[in-house]
Order: C-alpha cells, then structure tokens, then sequence
C-alpha cells in the first residue's frame, strides 16, 4: 500500500497542477477578451465554449475553417471511443490534421495582429503568455487573413 509521505505528495503535487491549469485559463480569457476587443467583438464572447472559438477564428482567418477543426476533433474522439483498427487510423488522421488547422490558426492569429512566425510559435507553446502579450500589447488588429 502507500505510505502517507506518497499520498501527500501526490496530493501536493495534483493541486499545484491544478492551481496552475486554473490560474493559465483565467490568463488565456482575460487574453482573449483583450484580442476580441481589440478586434471590434465583444469581449464576453470570449468566455463562452464553443463561439469563442467561432469567433476567434473569425477574427484571424474564416469561420468555416472552426468548423472544420471541430469536426476533425469530433472523428477523431469518436475513432478512439468506439476503436477497431481502422477507425484508430482515421482517429490518428482526424487528430493530426485538426494539429495542423490549429496551428495554422496561430500563425493567422498573430498575422491578424501584425506579428509573425516566431510569434505563432509563442502562442502555440505558451498561450497563456503570448495572448496577453497580444491583448494588452501595442498590437492593432488588421484584419483576418483570408
């Protein structure tokens, strides 16, 4: 069985995890809700799942590309919950290609706002950060990038 030295620190170690994952998403939205505003969109928009990110993607590239990642996300959970060789492959696909739609978005999202590749890769690796960056810097929005 586990001592209670493991059981505490196992405990220490979720919560420090979860202080951080909650302290990151309240950054991520107060980041957006600047970059909505930024863009001429309400800034509450940002705190609904789902429009938020319709919106997002309206403000740095087209709409129906949220749709697309939505669809890919939702084949590939679908794969993985059912299984089954084949539908593991389309899971796989589905997954890699919603990756790149997303990591497409970042580029647009920052080219939206003037910036370029090295900021993608901020905001795909540090988004908590680089949004606020986007939201609260000099940054002016320019336009979504067709």
């Amino acid at each position: 069985m586990y001592s209670q030295e493991q059981i505490a620190a196992l405990a220490s170690y979720l919560g420090t995890i979860s202080v951080v994952g909650i302290v990151g998403g309240i950054l991520m939205i107060v980041g957006y809700w600047r970059i909505f505003t930024k863009a001429g969109q309400a800034g509450w928009k940002s705190i609904i799942p789902i429009y938020n990110g319709y919106v997002g993607y309206e403000i740095a590239w087209k709409p129906v590309m949220f749709w697309c990642s939505l669809v890919l996300g939702i084949v590939a959970g679908v794969c993985y919950v059912v299984g089954g060789s084949l539908l593991g492959v389309i899971g796989i696909i589905a997954s890699l290609a919603a990756g790149i739609v997303y990591i497409v978005f970042n580029y647009k999202l920052a080219k939206a706002f003037g910036k370029g590749v090295g900021f993608a890769v901020g905001l795909l690796f540090l988004p908590f950060i680089f949004l606020l960056i986007l939201g609260f810097g000099s940054a002016q929005y320019v336009g979504a990038d067709q």
